[in-house]
């Protein structure tokens, strides 16, 4: 039986495992934290449980399918509820929608706004899902290893097609005109860490597959997805060893022998790094050349999160929530120049809008995220002082949502998530969270590869690699990377 050692226990690491234990290889998880799930972690309060990071869920196909190609019902593992509206948009000026997935009641709400939206709306949906559909057919899903994938007139043509160039502000401003639906799709482009005001216009598929799709909700919040998963690995026979902190992979001769961590020695000759890229050859393989190459390659954005335990619920919140702040472009800009927002725009999770079992003591929770510069921006201290003025800025934007005018008085329990910890905690470079940016030089062939070209026996998954970043879109990465190994060592069997 073929050992694989798996550097890390977020979602690539285990999506892998279950993948390659299903083909009867011995899978053993090091994870250095006292639990799985990497930075889609949960917090756990006075009995309330906060999703640390991830929230929003689409495309629950894909995320049910590795269940499926084990064999297993995901209806044993965790439960999915479908959620519509999808958004719940605030505008600085007072204004608010629901946006729906639902066509009928979507369009509904976009002809009250303007006359003639819907059209625009129906032909963004057309256009962008158009992208999506290609991205996964000709990139997305294949393993983009080798030049000749991506250097041949059938994928320049098709990559052609999906019109990549054009930055996403200005194809999404040929489509709509309107710019209170802008600044929503513009906002939900932001997914991934880039600034849609000079990248590719390929990530509008997100507000797209959004709403053709749906939203969805895991009860008791996205963390039950990772206990599924990791419930899934020790059925299959797979090993997770926790407070496990691997300090060096083994290479001889350009080969892989194994790991060595705070715990000893493992061998194997296969070995999956699902550790931050950039960490990895910094820290565990100590490449030279990669090292050099990081160095120069460009970063996502961090995030800022507040996770507040409050004494009331919120009649005027749904599920997923987006707040629209004045000088829009300005302030999302801000993020990518090294610079906090001035006047923040803001994404609200509230799953006490149909969850109680995540509340514990407090009547309901909710997480508040703001995009912010990554730790390059040497200008900006994450010290209490500067928490609490950046903290107070946020939270004067926050009064403006309706419903939302007393929420300091209601507050029981409130703590951050800085890109210092995403540094510290969790090996992200630069305290990104959506690891190296999507620029068009930095996708498909052009990032690093799932399977490293000189070192045999080493492979890589998580966001900074092929296929990018992403819960849906790591889990879809795991089912090409254990094609990759199985093909090298073994044959592919699903």
């Amino acid at each position: 039986m073929k050992k694989v050692l798996i550097v890390g226990g977020g979602i690539g690491g285990l999506c892998t495992g279950v993948r390659l234990l299903k083909q009867g290889y011995k899978v053993t998880i090091l994870e250095k934290e006292k639990s799985v799930g990497g930075k889609v972690n949960v917090k756990i309060r006075n009995g309330a449980k906060f999703d640390l990071t991830a929230s929003i869920l689409m495309t629950p196909q894909i995320y049910t399918e590795i269940f499926d190609s084990v064999g297993k019902n995901y209806r044993d593992y965790f439960e999915l509820i479908k959620i519509d509206p999808i958004y719940n948009v605030n505008y600085s000026n007072g204004e608010k929608y629901e946006f729906y997935s639902d066509l009928d009641k979507m369009v509904r709400v976009l002809e009250n706004i303007e006359d003639g939206l819907s059209v625009q709306y129906l032909n963004f949906l057309g256009q962008s899902f158009e992208k999506y559909i290609e991205s996964r057919k000709y990139f997305l899903n294949e393993p983009m290893i080798n030049q000749s994938e991506i250097v041949n007139w059938n994928t320049v043509k098709q990559f052609m097609n999906i019109k990549p160039i054009e930055n996403t502000n200005k194809y999404l401003k040929h489509i709509i005109t309107n710019q209170k639906l802008l600044n929503y799709m513009l906002f939900q482009s932001m997914y991934i860490g880039i600034n849609p005001y000079k990248n590719s216009s390929i990530y509008t598929l997100i507000p797209a597959i959004s709403h053709i799709y749906g939203l969805w909700y895991i009860k008791g919040g996205f963390y039950n997805y990772i206990e599924g998963l990791k419930k899934l690995v020790i059925e299959l026979g797979g090993e997770i060893k926790l407070d496990n902190t691997v300090e060096r992979i083994l290479i001889n001769n350009n080969k892989v022998k194994g790991i060595k961590s705070n715990r000893g020695i493992y061998k194997s000759d296969i070995v999956v790094c699902n550790a931050d890229y950039p960490y990895a050859v910094t820290n565990l393989i100590k490449d030279e050349k990669k090292i050099n190459k990081i160095k120069k390659e460009d970063y996502s954005c961090s995030v800022f999160t507040m996770y507040l335990g409050l004494k009331k619920k919120y009649d005027d919140l749904q599920i997923h929530n987006i707040y629209i702040g004045e000088n829009f472009k300005e302030n999302i800009e801000s993020s990518f120049k090294g610079k906090l927002p001035e006047i923040p725009s803001l994404y609200l999770y509230y799953p006490s809008k149909i969850d109680d079992s995540i509340s514990g003591s407090f009547e309901s929770i909710i997480n508040i995220t703001v995009r912010v510069p990554n730790l390059q921006s040497k200008n900006i201290k994450w010290d209490k002082k500067h928490i609490r003025k950046f903290r107070n800025s946020i939270m004067k934007q926050i009064k403006n949502i309706k419903g939302l005018k007393d929420i300091e008085n209601d507050i029981l329990y409130e703590s951050y998530l800085t890109p210092i910890q995403l540094k510290h905690r969790f090996n992200s470079y630069n305290g990104t969270a959506f690891g190296l940016s999507h620029k068009l030089n930095q996708t498909t062939y052009f990032r690093p590869h799932m399977k490293d070209e000189n070192i045999e026996g080493m492979y890589f998954i998580g966001s900074s690699t092929h296929p990018g970043n992403g819960v849906s879109v790591i889990i879809e990465g795991s089912k090409i990377l254990s094609k990759i190994i199985c093909d090298k060592h073994d044959s592919y069997k699903i």
